[in-house]
């Protein structure tokens, strides 16, 4: 069963404030690549999760997700328990279809995984990573590392009518930052953290109609998101 880690309740750090970002500010910054010789891939199990309260009948399955090098891409050394090799988790909506990402992609800019709805695929949630990170930089330098890799990303924040961020704690102290951005006619929800000298960024973004029919839900997915503890 998933559950949700960021939710109103203590889970969330006293600390925690939602501050605007300046789009300009930080879109001004973006200008060379970040992440061109990191590299990513993924192996995953997929187990049924419940809905959460107020998605009505949505259910959903729990994927795993292990940030390997994309010289592994293909092959997962006969590993039949990925669960184990787990190193992030996050919710994937029943019927939403899963985007292969290729050796190059993940060798360039870190997309480990990607989901998308295949009645509307702009509407998807992905994971990408970045390594040596060992602890999380301020929230407005975070944000503007992650768009020097995605060319998609800058333009959203250059764009946005808003920008918030958030910081908050799981219920092991770990912290994650949120950020939203309200774009021109899209919606993102990103929600980063470090773990392992890696720092991982999961994503979910829709179009505007979408975000407004499927709010619960996105938020849910967002709200599912953590990495995952060696055993």
């Amino acid at each position: 069963m998933a559950t949700k880690i960021f939710s109103a309740s203590p889970v969330i750090s006293a600390s925690a404030t939602r501050k605007p970002i300046l789009p300009k500010a930080i879109a001004s910054r973006v200008g060379t690549s970040l992440a061109a010789a990191l590299a990513a891939t993924s192996v995953l199990t997929m187990v049924p999760a419940l809905p959460a309260m107020g998605e009505g009948n949505q259910t959903y399955k729990l994927y795993y997700g292990t940030a390997a090098s994309a010289a592994n891409y293909g092959g997962y050394g006969g590993n039949s328990d990925r669960k184990a090799s787990a190193e992030y988790v996050y919710d994937v909506p029943e019927g939403w279809k899963e985007r292969l990402v290729s050796k190059v992609e993940k060798g360039t800019n870190g997309t480990d995984s990607e989901f998308y709805n295949p009645k509307k695929r702009t509407e998807k949630e992905y994971l990408t990573y970045l390594a040596g990170f060992r602890q999380l930089a301020p929230r407005d330098v975070i944000l503007n590392n992650l768009a020097l890799s995605d060319v998609d990303l800058q333009d959203l924040i250059a764009s946005a009518d808003k920008v918030v961020s958030e910081e908050r704690k799981d219920e092991t102290g770990q912290v994650y930052y949120l950020y939203e951005i309200d774009g021109v006619g899209s919606h993102s929800l990103i929600t980063v953290t470090c773990a392992k000298n890696k720092l991982y960024a999961h994503f979910v973004n829709a179009p505007t109609a979408e975000w407004n029919r499927d709010h619960d839900t996105l938020t849910h997915l967002r709200d599912s998101f953590k990495t995952v503890s060696s055993s």
